[in-house]
Order: C-alpha cells, then structure tokens, then sequence
C-alpha cells in the first residue's frame, strides 16, 4: 500500500512540473517533445498572477480555443513563470532563474518561438492585438520563414 500511495504521489509531483495550465514547465521534457514530435517550442516568460500584461496575453489569446487547437497541431508550449503568491517547487525556481537568466530576459511576457534544441528562431513576439488569430497568423509566418 505505501508503495502505491509513494508512486500515486511521484505521479502527481511529475505531472505537476510538467504540465500548468496546458502549458510545459519542464524545459528538458520540453525539448524532448519537441524533438520526438518535430514542432518548435513556443517559450513563454511570464508572471501570471501579477503582471498585467501576461494576464492580457493569456486572457486574449493563449486560453482561447482557436490558439489551443493551434498549438496543439504546431507547437510545444513552454512556460517559465515567475509568481508572486503561487507556489513552486525549488526545482521548478531554479530551472525558471536559470532560463531567465540563459535568455536575458529583460520584462515580462517575453515569448520566443524556438528549435527543440532551444535555440531561438524568431524575434521576441510578446503581446499582438488581434486575439487568438492573429497571433496564431503570427506564429505560422515565423514558422514558415524557418523552413
């Protein structure tokens, strides 16, 4: 019994480091989704429980069924969160500092389309007025360029 209850637990914890909101937190499984599946990484720096424009940004576009049903054909979502009242694991800090720090993260939201090996292939995108369609409009002529 406590062997299952340990795993039923380990799940839980993995699936949470994984996965917020539809969107990745872990930058390694990440990259490797993006490798196995062959899409790029959409990379979003965010603080969604204080930064205003990261609220608009979710609130407009990335929780809108349009850009769900996008991503979900075309991209790995990756999000790198720095809240002020949610909880996160050590691990997941460390990993968020580091990112932030790997990419000179300057504001928030900054978000990047990237290879699965990370590497940046577009210009910051950030927040674009038009809803879900226009940004999903976006991300497919970015996309395109890189073939």
């Amino acid at each position: 019994m406590k062997t299952i209850l340990r795993s039923a637990i380990a799940l839980a914890l993995t699936t949470t480091l994984t996965f917020a909101n539809g969107w990745m937190t872990d930058w390694e499984a990440a990259k490797a989704k993006a490798k196995a599946e062959n899409k790029p990484i959409l990379i979003n720096f965010t603080g969604t429980d204080w930064c205003g424009w990261c609220i608009k940004i979710e609130k407009e576009v990335f929780s809108k069924q349009a850009f769900k049903d996008y991503a979900e054909k075309n991209l790995v979502l990756m999000e790198v969160d720095f809240p002020k009242k949610k909880e996160q694991s050590p691990e997941l800090k460390k990993q968020n500092k580091a990112l932030d720090k790997e990419f000179a993260i300057e504001g928030y939201p900054t978000v990047y389309l990237l290879n699965a090996e990370g590497k940046k292939i577009s210009e910051e995108i950030g927040y674009r007025e038009g809803g879900p369609e226009a940004y999903t409009k976006h991300l497919q002529e970015l996309i395109e360029k890189t073939k």
